[in-house]
């Protein structure tokens, strides 16, 4: 039995995840991001998550080049942030419109402010999986702040609504 394409992304459709955006320092002063659902811990000890970066995306040589990446959970009202680093390329002067700033860590990694989670990773670990590499990041640094998840389902944004903090 083969499993159409189609057939398997409307299974994972059904799988709910919150949006992150993975963010990289371009190496020219610049910020570079991508929304990314396919992210995950790995691990306590030592502590581990990991991205999925499709080989397409701008992104993958940007964390070969720099060895490090940020990883911001979206807060339930960040939408259009999620929508904006959805795009291949950004115009930083539509994010800054849109109220995007950022915070470098003592490393050097973007991250952008006012999420309900912040990570600073430095790559552990890549592995080329089909169409998309998997990058195990090393947890440097945690930030957790107020507020409820910005979620994916069915391929659409959807918040948590009556389930308490």
């Amino acid at each position: 039995m083969t499993v159409s394409k189609e057939t398997f992304r409307k299974a994972m459709a059904r799988f709910t995840t919150g949006v992150t955006v993975v963010t990289v320092d371009r190496g020219d002063g610049q910020v570079h991001g991508m929304t990314a659902n396919a992210f995950s811990s790995v691990s306590l000890d030592p502590l581990l998550v990991m991205v999925c970066i499709d080989h397409r995306s701008r992104t993958l040589p940007i964390i070969h080049k720099q060895k490090r990446f940020g990883v911001n959970v979206l807060g339930q009202h960040q939408r259009a942030v999620a929508e904006y680093y959805a795009k291949s390329s950004q115009d930083h002067e539509a994010g800054h419109r849109l109220g995007i700033r950022y915070t470098f860590t003592k490393r050097g990694t973007p991250l952008i402010e006012h999420v309900v989670a912040q990570l600073d990773c430095k790559v552990a670990a890549e592995h080329v999986a089909g169409d998309h590499t998997i990058f195990i990041g090393e947890v440097e640094q945690v930030s957790v702040h107020e507020g409820r998840p910005l979620l994916f389902y069915g391929g659409k944004y959807h918040t948590l609504g009556g389930i308490p903090h």
